[in-house]
């Protein structure tokens, strides 16, 4: 008797033991259970024949509901129903004006809207991959986009003609068929296919159409964003596109839930964990053509949105917004992305209520991710049972100086202890490929890293600075090219530009490191934007930067700029900055030097710059 109580009081006590001693074993378990299924899920539907793509997801989730609601935009509603016969009808005229068969690829050049829905839809329809471009970028960029992902047939909005019309001549001359959605057009070379599309047959699509289709078909071509150059074509496959669409699930996403997507559906945050993951989950989207801070609650409110994305800066742009009304409110209670700060983290709570923060690290191409699943603020994932199954990876000593990863005597890569900083590796095997970029095998080659703990071995290489703490939480650092090395020291660029944003008078740093000749290493500098009204103060910036960073951290060239270029997911450009350095003679934009001697920024003028050069002036 006396047995059983002591059994019946330990297990009362379990829980509260687990929760002292395991604080996070119970979310683990959710985390574990949600994956694992998804995990079953894909391998079912691999093995699958005919093989089961993201569109019979969709069509089922037609069948099931045809009369709910998928897309909300501007005040119209489009069903299930509806979205697939519109995608009918773009497969039908596609068919028959453009000719596309099974494999054919297709760019698609338009912003957000339900039209870029139901395209890419028809397109899927007919098995033909959609390369996903940005409709920000033009001329030289915009060409080199189309150009390497072997399109044939280009397919744009009708207000982005004028963009279309700047490369025409060069699509002409490759033979590319250019399609405008529109009724109208008289720019020869263009062609409208609006009314094709308008007078189409509804009818759905024989799926033999795509009968060749499998898990490892390129699915689309989503772009990087840049930041380190011209952009670059990555390969998703079908496999990608399931994995993508089970982020929602694993954050607990319901059918029963309304997902906001106000990024760019060109990337894939709003493409593949938005859109995907949201057919995936059979809910209902609100799409929103850009991002916008002010109107954000209001659209929350207005729809009942429960489901939010963000990437880069925008959870600081809505804490930058004016406090709430009394009496305002909102029902969102998940928030799913990645790349913010921990302080707007805790900030983004305080102002908003309790959500939870879903933060993300993945890469488009990589073959490793990590999600936080807890509550806790300013980490990307958690390490548990199932992590190095699902993505066996790890994380390598790596010299920032040289940037490349450091060797032992038998040329063999060196793992990183607990709490350390190192660049993050995923081996390449049958089940976490790496695929690569197209029409660019250089780069592809580029991140591949071989012979890492044996020889012969195959890893992704990142780009990216993680570490582990003991714990097992996950926290991104920086990325290869964002972290400088001056006086023998490495510094992260994102923990310097914290600190400049906690000067009264400045409102977004952009972080980087330039060459000085006859120096080595980079020192660092920063492109700020002021609030609105503000001068720069050279002296509260000085002290700022010296109460929280040793010298060799400290930015010691400042550039104001009205607006701090970023990509079409707010990330940071640095290439061009980099290159243009501090020379005053050839930058236009204010520039100040950070004089230690008097503890104060100067303007940086043509004397000091040149005395810094001939090194009169002691960096």
């Amino acid at each position: 008797m006396y047995v059983w109580i002591t059994v019946l009081a330990g297990l009362a006590l379990l829980p509260a033991l687990l929760k002292t001693f395991f604080p996070y074993f119970f979310q683990d378990c959710v985390y574990m259970y949600r994956a694992l299924g998804r995990g079953i899920r894909l391998i079912v539907y691999t093995k699958k024949t005919p093989f089961y793509s993201i569109v019979d997801c969709f069509l089922d989730a037609v069948k099931k509901h045809p009369g709910k609601v998928f897309i909300h935009f501007e005040g119209k509603t489009h069903s299930y129903e509806e979205v697939d016969k519109e995608s009918n009808k773009v497969a039908n005229a596609l068919r028959s004006e453009a000719g596309l068969r099974e494999g054919d690829t297709v760019a698609l050049f338009l912003g957000n809207e339900p039209r870029f829905v139901w395209t890419w839809l028809g397109l899927a329809k007919l098995g033909c991959p959609a390369a996903l471009l940005n409709f920000n970028i033009r001329s030289k960029s915009l060409l080199h986009c189309f150009s390497c992902c072997g399109a044939s047939v280009l397919i744009a909005a009708a207000e982005l003609r004028d963009a279309v019309e700047e490369i025409l001549p060069a699509l002409k001359e490759k033979g590319i068929t250019v399609y405008l959605l529109s009724d109208e057009c008289t720019t020869d070379g263009i062609q409208c296919i609006g009314q094709a599309i308008a007078k189409a047959s509804d009818t759905p699509l024989s799926p033999s159409l795509r009968s060749n289709i499998h898990i490892r078909t390129t699915a689309l071509y989503i772009y990087t964003s840049g930041t380190t150059g011209l952009p670059k074509a990555a390969y998703v496959t079908h496999e990608r596109v399931w994995a993508s669409s089970f982020i929602q699930g694993v954050c607990g996403v319901t059918s029963k839930d309304i997902f906001y997507i106000n990024l760019p559906l060109y990337h894939s945050a709003g493409f593949l964990i938005g859109l995907v993951g949201s057919i995936e989950r059979g809910n209902t989207v609100v799409l929103r053509r850009k991002f916008s801070a002010s109107q954000f609650w209001d659209d929350c409110r207005k729809y009942n949105i429960t489901v939010m994305q963000y990437i880069g800066e925008t959870l600081r742009y809505l804490c930058n917004t004016q406090k709430h009304k009394p009496g305002c409110y909102h029902n969102v209670r998940v928030a799913i992305g990645n790349g913010v700060r921990a302080d707007v983290w805790k900030e983004f709570l305080n102002r908003f209520g309790r959500i939870h923060v879903r933060e993300l690290y993945a890469a488009t191409e990589g073959n490793v991710g990590f999600i936080n699943y807890t509550d806790k603020v300013g980490v990307v994932g958690r390490i548990n049972i199932l992590s190095k199954v699902l993505f066996p990876f790890a994380i390598i000593k790596f010299d920032i100086e040289k940037e490349e990863p450091v060797r032992n005597a038998e040329g063999l890569c060196i793992p990183v202890g607990k709490d350390e900083v190192g660049l993050l590796v995923g081996k390449i095997t049958k089940h976490t490929p790496f695929v690569g970029y197209a029409g660019n095998k250089q780069q592809t080659v580029k991140k591949r890293l071989s012979d890492v703990f044996v020889k012969g071995d195959l890893y992704f290489n990142s780009g990216d600075l993680l570490r582990i703490d003991h714990d097992n939480f996950v926290y991104f650092h920086d990325r290869v090219g964002d972290t400088f090395r001056w006086k023998g020291e490495n510094v992260a660029t994102t923990e310097v530009a914290d600190i400049l944003m906690m000067v009264d008078c400045i409102e977004e740093a952009n972080v980087y490191g330039v060459k000085v000749e006859g120096h080595e290493g980079r020192i660092g500098m920063a492109a700020v934007k002021l609030k609105e009204g503000r001068e720069f103060d050279c002296n509260n910036t000085c002290s700022v930067l010296a109460n929280y960073l040793p010298v060799y951290a400290r930015p010691r060239f400042i550039r104001i700029q009205n607006s701090l270029e970023v990509t079409g997911t707010f990330k940071m450009k640095k290439v061009k900055l980099v290159e243009e350095g501090f020379d005053p003679n050839v930058i236009q934009d204010p520039l100040y030097f950070l004089d230690l001697t008097q503890k104060k920024y100067i303007p940086l003028s043509p004397e000091i710059h040149k005395s810094i050069m001939s090194q009169d002036i002691k960096l």
